[in-house]
């Protein structure tokens, strides 16, 4: 019985602890962040050392609810995953992704490998989505492209976000301006362990009060210990956690001793909620970060050349629980640590005819 119960209430307590989809509401700083990044073929060892170390002090009232417009032609490696064969609108769209190479996409992988209506995964057919590139508004602007070919990381599990990484590969080159954006190899992880540093994440996903943006909107955040974070997470969902627990104890007819003795050792048992490959963006004043229809997008870091890499891909984050979109109090989400995948991503970039 103490094992029965032990493997019945560990899963809910991961789902209770492993978030959701990011939920959280994009908030902006007023400055302008657009700008061009810089990328080579195959180049995926910038340097860390250029990386902005410290977040710039922030002004007062300078952050917008709902956040901030991208201007035209800002963030130009940013992409929306829409639905193929229907007009693009808020609506089509359904995750972001970003230009690494003329013909590659880098996403997450919960983009494209989803559930069915019966709960069975699947993987999303490369002829059922398109790329939008070359525009920061959803409005039948830009070049859509079709997809040739999607690579999700093999470890990744539809039931959690751990290797939430996964490249698409294009039918051809887009034909509208656009910029690709470069990705940190395994040195750059030094840096982002590093709270303070500054971030930068862009999307159309949900707004406060759960409207879609029709307008690419960015969102300036900073890195957070991923201790902390979990720390928080963990303390966010164990009351919750804890009074499942206990109709679980009750149902089994478990002693309240032994009842205590199963609780901790469900809580000594069970991982963090973000894991190595993954790294901390936001605030803990709460705000700004990611949201729903974000997912897939760049974290990116503003480098002392003016330049940009991207760090993350934007992945999960607390749930909202207003049941209106995201949570205007949610401090932070999840991303995946690309730097911890730099050689999976050459592997198949280089191995495709």
């Amino acid at each position: 019985m103490r094992k029965s119960l032990l493997t019945s209430t560990f899963a809910a307590f991961l789902a209770l602890t492993g978030g959701a989809l990011a939920e959280a509401p994009p908030e902006v700083l007023t400055g302008d962040f657009g700008g061009a990044g810089s990328s080579s073929p195959f180049d995926f060892a910038a340097s860390g050392s250029k990386a902005a170390r410290n977040a710039e002090p922030e002004e007062a009232g300078a952050k917008v609810i709902g956040g901030e417009v991208a201007a035209d032609g800002a963030w130009p490696w940013q992409v929306a995953l829409v639905v193929a064969g229907q007009p693009v609108s808020p609506d089509t769209q359904f995750c972001g992704g970003s230009l690494v190479l003329d013909t590659w996409v880098l996403t997450a992988a919960h983009c494209v490998h989803m559930a069915d209506d019966q709960g069975e995964w699947f993987d999303v057919d490369p002829k059922a989505i398109s790329i939008l590139v070359g525009t920061n508004k959803l409005d039948g602007t830009g070049d859509v492209v079709p997809v040739e070919k999607i690579i999700k990381h093999p470890s990744y599990l539809g039931t959690q976000f751990d290797y939430d990484i996964a490249l698409i590969k294009l039918a051809r080159a887009p034909t509208v301006p656009y910029k690709t954006i470069e990705v940190p190899d395994a040195n750059f992880s030094q840096v982002l362990n590093q709270p303070g540093v500054t971030t930068i994440v862009t999307g159309w996903g949900l707004q406060n009060g759960g409207k879609l943006s029709p307008e690419l909107r960015q969102a300036q955040i900073q890195m957070l210990d991923r201790n902390l974070c979990n720390t928080a997470m963990m303390e966010a969902r164990a009351d919750e956690a804890a009074k499942g627990f206990s109709y679980a104890a009750q149902v089994f007819g478990l002693r309240e001793e032994d009842a205590y003795a199963v609780w901790d050792e469900l809580v000594a048992k069970a991982p963090m909620p973000l894991s190595e490959n993954m790294i901390c963006s936001g605030t803990f004043e709460g705000g700004k970060t990611s949201c729903n229809g974000d997912s897939g997008g760049p974290l990116v870091v503003p480098l002392e050349d003016g330049s940009y890499i991207q760090a993350g891909i934007v992945s999960w984050g607390l749930s909202a629980s207003s049941g209106k979109g995201c949570e205007e109090t949610a401090t932070f989400s999840a991303y995946t640590n690309i730097a911890n995948f730099v050689p999976w991503l050459n592997e198949v970039i280089q191995s495709a005819p």
